[in-house]
């Protein structure tokens, strides 16, 4: 018997791709928004930059998409 096609159905792997591009959308817009927060309640520059390392955020922001 030869293996002749992908076990799993297009429909699925098109719902599987959608999903994981909404859930990199939603977590792109929660860092933006989380660096935006930081850097208005931040002291200075270099406060900012080492909150920022402390979420895990480098600071520069990712263009917008939309």
């Amino acid at each position: 018997m030869r293996w002749t096609g992908n076990p799993s159905r297009p429909d699925e792997a098109g719902r599987h791709a959608a999903a994981q591009a909404a859930a990199a959308a939603e977590s792109d817009l929660q860092h933006r928004r989380a660096a935006r927060v930081v850097a208005g309640r931040a002291f200075d520059a270099a406060d900012c930059a080492e909150m920022l390392a402390m979420l895990g955020l480098d600071g520069h922001p990712e263009p917008d998409r939309r």
